[in-house]
């Protein structure tokens, strides 16, 4: 039975997942990745979680990348069903159909940036250090960062941040838009909760909607893009979920989502 690397607790709908690797400053080894998916899955099939945050143990390290023991010791055969593993749990992530937050408590490098790429949303200690210095090692990003990360900041701060391999303070990163808040260590996951808890109260099928369309529309031109955003609206128009909020809304009273 391998140790247990990922903490979870379910709270007012709000799933928290903590990566407890904390002597290893959470780095991603192949147990902490099999438990981040299987954490996943389950959250992606139970109705009572609306909303996942994301965080690492400790206050040095969100997740300081993927284990570079493990990684140098690949044979050769082995090297692309290792990327393809990190490539399926952080498209998981992306595709879960519920908003994640990540919670970055310090550093965020290599495979632990990558982690925080997938998630939704991310907001940050002060201390935090967010980076991909793969260059460094004589590797490139291997779980999708060459390209969120540059779908992102665009291809000019993507390639400084790959090309220089040097991390990147919390304050840089939300003036570049890779964070939406910048909190005090000691108020990030109060913060990262405060805002799970309104996701958690939102309706469930247009949140799914309005993130389908962002991350399917990115690829399509503008047109279809549309096209695509009308099928969404469309269908979130059938569900009782509308019905209720624009009720409440009429009514002058918070609405009561169900996801249906």
């Amino acid at each position: 039975m391998s140790e247990p690397y990922v903490l979870n607790r379910l709270e007012n709908g709000v799933l928290h997942l903590t990566i407890n690797r904390e002597d290893k400053l959470n780095a991603l080894n192949r147990d902490v990745l099999a438990q981040l998916r299987e954490a996943f899955d389950e959250a992606a099939h139970t109705p009572e979680v609306r909303c996942v945050v994301l965080s690492g143990a400790g206050q040095r390290a969100f997740a300081a990348g993927a284990d570079i023991a493990e990684i140098r010791a690949l044979a050769q055969e082995e090297v692309q069903p290792f990327a393809q593993h990190g490539h399926h749990l952080m498209s998981e992530i992306e595709g879960l159909g519920k908003p994640v937050i990540a919670a970055i408590n310090g550093y965020a490098l290599g495979g632990g940036c990558e982690l925080a790429l997938a998630c939704t949303l991310r907001i940050a200690a002060t201390t935090a250090q967010i980076g991909l210095p793969e260059v460094s090692l004589g590797l490139i990003p291997g779980y999708g960062g060459t390209q969120r990360l540059s779908r992102l900041l665009g291809p000019g701060r993507a390639l400084h941040m790959m090309l220089t391999g040097r991390p990147i303070p919390a304050a840089q990163a939300l003036e570049w838009g890779l964070l939406t808040e910048v909190t005090e260590p000691d108020q990030l996951l109060a913060a990262a909760g405060k805002l799970a808890g309104q996701l958690a109260a939102s309706a469930p099928l247009a949140m799914q909607a309005i993130m389908a369309a962002v991350h399917q529309g990115a690829d399509l031109g503008l047109a279809r893009g549309l096209d695509l955003e009308q099928q969404y609206f469309a269908r979130v128009c059938e569900s009782a979920d509308m019905r209720e909020g624009t009720q409440a809304f009429l009514e002058k009273r918070k609405p009561a989502f169900k996801g249906c």
